[in-house]
């Protein structure tokens, strides 16, 4: 069930709608109007210096022409935020006078355009594709709807993991290759700190609605994975009530603010938090431990307005471990974005053509180092070069193997904003744990059609 619009988003909703089809009107024909070219949509970047993804399609853009002589590709950007993206792509989605050949899907709501229709299962290109055996399964899953088809090849990853700052560290007489084994081994160290450094954050817990998705994955769901317990039952397609791993997830980020480990209540829930954090905080050594992303180098880049060339040497990597230290030991959530066959597309084996030239180990590995991203081919995880092309590539590519991604169907937008709504609850005190898992229970099942375990 897809996220219920309020009045005021419904029509900016219908707006957006209405420009997406006035300006895809304008570009003419749809994929198929021409048997020789091949469409490709993706999004592009709204800040106008960063062009990683233009560059790196029209290299694949190059290959691809050399390579089949009489073929043209066609790249078709979409120049939005992220909502805005979604919104055009489905609009384009549901012609096939507008329909590309290829597009780019995130993970987090490919399922709602599986389900629409819009996408077109891959299962019989990928059993005839040798390199899919080089892809790890749990990326794989990533793609793979309720029906047990794959709709999608992810194009890399990301991992999340345990930041922390060698420079309070050892004021707080906390090793420098320090690697909590248990939840009470992070939150011992976050009092250390709190105790001997009291001048500094001693640890960071995305948390509340202000933080969106990342309150969600990298805060609650990178504790609950960590327990017995999961959001979904795969088994029986059924979301799972309020668990016991549910209920000590909550647990955790409540002793969180309660002990004032965490930032401000007032900082925590600015929805700028994660800007504070990258931009602020860590690289001014104000911040102990943050509970964080594979991906936060690409702010202390050059020319990213926050350089940080001594990051790495100034911070430590630790997994996060699982709740009493239980097999397999560490976890990680993973998310990412994936390349698809639209159901109206007019050239869907000449698009895979170009997923296949894309997808070439070379040209995967080109992709991972370019974007920040982690690999989700085993032979480019593998290669040296790879793990030596930027500091932590190594740590969080090796989290891969114990990842999980999240349940993204339809329902789980909603499913993440009653966990957003528990999660600020307990932080600011307003709930007790027990209170904020009876809530998030009532919105489950409306959220889910009732479609729920309880345990």
């Amino acid at each position: 069930m897809p996220v219920r619009p309020t009045a005021a988003r419904t029509a900016l909703l219908a707006t957006a709608l209405t420009l997406a089809a006035s300006a895809l009107t304008a570009c003419g024909g749809g994929s198929g109007s021409d048997p020789d070219t091949v469409r490709i949509s993706f999004k592009q970047s709204t800040d106008n210096s960063i062009h990683v993804m233009d560059d790196y399609l029209a290299d694949i853009k190059k290959q691809f022409e050399k390579a089949n002589p009489g073929k043209k590709v066609e790249l078709v950007p979409i120049k939005a935020p992220d909502s805005e993206y979604y919104t055009k792509l489905q609009q384009m989605l549901r012609s096939a006078k507008t329909a590309p050949d290829l597009v780019y899907e995130d993970t987090f709501l490919i399922n709602s355009d599986i389900t629409s229709g819009y996408l077109k299962p891959l299962d019989a290109y990928l059993a005839k594709w040798p390199d899919w055996n080089r892809f790890i399964d749990t990326a794989k899953a990533a793609a793979k709807a309720e029906d047990g088809k794959t709709y999608g090849v992810p194009d890399g990853t990301d991992t999340r993991g345990l930041w922390f700052d060698k420079g309070i560290f050892a004021k707080a007489g906390l090793p420098a290759d320090w690697q909590p084994k248990t939840w009470d081994e992070v939150l011992d160290a976050a009092r250390t700190i709190k105790r001997r450094v009291p001048d500094v954050t001693p640890l960071n817990v995305y948390t509340g609605k202000p933080a969106g998705e990342a309150a969600a994955m990298q805060g609650f769901e990178m504790l609950l994975y960590g327990t017995e317990d999961r959001l979904y039952d795969d088994s029986a397609k059924k979301w799972i009530a309020g668990s016991q791993g549910f209920e000590d997830a909550l647990s955790f980020v409540e002793t969180v603010y309660r002990e004032k480990l965490g930032p401000d209540v007032s900082t925590a829930l600015d929805p700028n938090i994660q800007t504070i954090v990258r931009g602020d905080l860590l690289p001014k050594g104000k911040l102990g431990i943050d509970l964080d992303g594979s991906w936060l180098p690409q702010d202390w880049l050059p020319g990213s307005g926050h350089e940080w060339p001594e990051w790495s040497s100034e911070l430590g990597l630790a997994y996060m471990p699982t709740q009493h230290g239980q097999a397999p030991g560490k976890v990680s959530m993973s998310g990412g974005w994936t390349w698809a066959v639209p159901a109206k597309a007019g050239n869907p084996d000449l698009a895979f053509e170009f997923v296949k030239t894309m997808q070439t180990k070379a040209n995967a590995q080109k992709w991972y180092v370019a974007n920040s991203g982690i690999a989700v081919r085993e032979d480019v995880a593998e290669d040296p070069a790879y793990a030596k092309a930027q500091p932590g590539i190594k740590f969080f590519t090796d989290l891969v193997a114990s990842t999980h991604y999240r349940p993204a169907y339809p329902a789980y937008p909603r499913v993440s904003t009653a966990i957003q709504e528990a999660m600020e609850g307990v932080t600011t005190g307003d709930m007790s744990v027990e209170e904020a898992v009876k809530g998030y229970d009532a919105s489950l099942k409306e959220a889910t059609d009732d479609q729920v375990i309880e345990k």
